[in-house]
């Protein structure tokens, strides 16, 4: 535990850093603002320190038209699709050397390896699913996402991993001298009854650790929420012999506030914070987002669509225009009514409407502000697929490469950002949890290290062309074999390595593939079994030359 003296500058130090960090972010909030109130209202005053609106307070009165926050969930659930879709295994598990990934336990463990990873991240009590795709929308709207990968905390006992999306308005970033996020500042509210479950009946239970005008509260006023700091940073004492906290390279501090209060000092071995951002600008550390792209679109579209309604409340409900006589100071609207005096005597209308302008255009010119909005959130990308639904299979397998080869380097920087730190992170819980296999000897042995092979819908459609460019080399071989009636065209192509490779590419885990002796001992038996079947096959021929060659009268064997 942390002494007096080291408890109070941790506690300096982490308030230290958090007004630096909150007033470096002022100028984004603004920014962040201006895009909750008309893309995202329910995230509006999300980003200031005050905290959130009224829970469940209606908002978006400024939002008239939903263009941008319809293409944002669009965007959101393509990122979803192509990057981690809930029905498949979107990345895969490898040794870094490929010499002991030839070896077949190594392969089987680190299949076993994937599937406890993906049991565990899509666990109902991990919510991952729910709260990636807040993430998404985050990336979409503000540029930045943050996901905190935890170890499951279950008063039942069971093991496993838990996610939160952590609102931007909470988190503040600091990036190390290669520009990677090594500092997250965490402020958020908690209520008395949440600290007291934190590490309740262990000596270093938050509750006991309250200043005294918060230690009656527990009974009186549970619910009364006090704002806490997280703070994990690089640890300067790092030592990695040691078992405790000083042996992990990152360093977790719990303050409150208000009273600069000590609450916990631990340490994590990863990063617990993935964060992503889609676009940073130079000298940004918080991301760019399609949103803000196109924001002043937006802005134009929203105005657009005001003056649309207006011309078109003018239209249904006319602004009449009426001579001044005194005859229509009673003129009634009423269906049905009848207002005397309204033509004269030759049946000319003394009331006309005011004109309301040329709607027509109005309408074209919002839909060009659509189109743009659609352009950036990828909206016009992903309908390419519903556009042409006669397209051919080699037509679908085009347009998918093409579609990967366009995406790539957005959703590359959220598999190398978000995805990569998140599965080490999930990686390290789970084998100190003991909820994965027993790593090879071969691996302890060699000191090996793993890499993950990202698989998603995206990368398969990158790696694509690897297929495709085999495929089509194989299949122009065996055409000119065929029309030569000579086989050999073929005998260029090593069977023995584009069927493995081939085999990885489609995404197959090991366990479904042979291992190479398998494989040699299935060949070997096909060898013998066509021996045999060709000696079967050639005796009668043998006892009919002997039969033959034998003088007259003379019996053959067995005759």
């Amino acid at each position: 535990m942390a002494g007096p003296d080291r408890e109070s500058l941790l506690v300096q130090d982490v308030v230290r850093c958090y007004s630096e960090a909150k007033s470096k972010r002022g100028i984004w909030e603004k920014h962040w603002e201006d895009i909750a109130q008309l893309v995202l209202p329910y995230y509006e005053t999300s980003f200031y320190t005050q905290g959130n609106t009224v829970p469940g307070q209606e908002r978006g009165y400024q939002m008239f038209d939903s263009t941008a926050n319809t293409a944002l969930f669009r965007f959101a659930a393509a990122m979803e699709s192509m990057l981690t879709p809930r029905n498949g295994k979107w990345h895969r598990i490898r040794v870094t050397d490929p010499n002991l990934m030839k070896l077949r336990n190594v392969q089987l463990w680190c299949d076993q390896v994937n599937d406890a990873l993906f049991y565990h991240r899509y666990s109902p009590m991990a919510n991952y699913q729910s709260q990636q795709h807040d993430g998404y929308i985050g990336i979409g709207a503000f540029g930045t996402s943050c996901l905190y990968i935890d170890e499951l905390m279950d008063n039942r006992g069971r093991k496993g991993l838990r996610y939160r999306n952590i609102n931007l308005g909470e988190v503040y970033f600091q990036e190390n001298h290669q520009g990677i996020v090594d500092t997250v500042l965490r402020r958020f509210p908690m209520t008395i009854r949440q600290i007291a479950q934190r590490k309740a009946g262990t000596p270093d239970a938050w509750i006991d650790r309250l200043p005294e005008k918060f230690s009656g509260m527990l009974a009186t006023k549970p619910e009364h929420v006090v704002w806490v700091i997280h703070r994990v940073t690089p640890r300067a004492d790092f030592n990695p012999i040691r078992i405790d906290a000083k042996g992990m390279p990152f360093e977790s501090v719990y303050v409150i506030e208000d009273t600069q209060t000590f609450l916990e000092e631990g340490g994590y071995r990863q990063l617990p914070y993935a964060v992503s951002r889609y676009i940073t600008a130079p000298g940004e550390i918080y991301g760019r987002s399609p949103a803000m792209n196109v924001l002043p679109s937006i802005k134009v579209l929203n105005e657009e669509k005001k003056t649309m309604l207006e011309q078109g409340h003018r239209a249904v409900a006319p602004v009449l225009l009426a001579h001044d006589d005194g005859i229509m100071d009673g003129l009634s609207l009423k269906p049905g009514a009848t207002n005397y005096g309204a033509v004269n005597a030759d049946g000319r209308p003394l009331v006309h409407t005011l004109p309301i302008g040329n709607v027509q255009i109005g309408k074209e010119m919002m839909d060009d502000e659509r189109a743009g909005i659609n352009d950036a959130f990828l909206v016009s990308l992903f309908q390419i697929m519903v556009e042409s639904p006669q397209m051919t299979a080699t037509e679908v397998l085009e347009r998918s490469r093409e579609k990967g080869a366009l995406l790539s380097p957005t959703m590359g920087r959220f598999q190398s950002e978000s995805l990569g730190p998140m599965i080490e992170r999930e990686y390290s819980i789970l084998l100190r949890l003991g909820l994965l296999p027993p790593i090879p000897p071969e691996l302890i042995e060699a000191k090996a290290r793993f890499h993950v092979e990202y698989d998603a819908p995206l990368n398969r459609a990158m790696r694509a062309e690897e297929a495709s460019g085999i495929q089509r080399s194989v299949q122009f071989a065996a055409e000119i074999a065929g029309q030569t009636q000579d086989p050999s065209a073929l005998d260029w192509f090593n069977w023995d390595t584009i069927i493995p490779e081939m085999v990885d590419i489609n995404g197959a885990p090991y366990r479904y593939v042979n291992d190479p002796d398998t494989v040699a001992a299935k060949r070997k038996a096909r060898q013998q079994q066509q021996a045999t079947e060709q000696i079967t096959q050639a005796l009668p021929g043998m006892a009919a030359m002997a039969k033959a060659a034998a003088p007259s009268g003379a019996q053959t064997p067995g005759g």
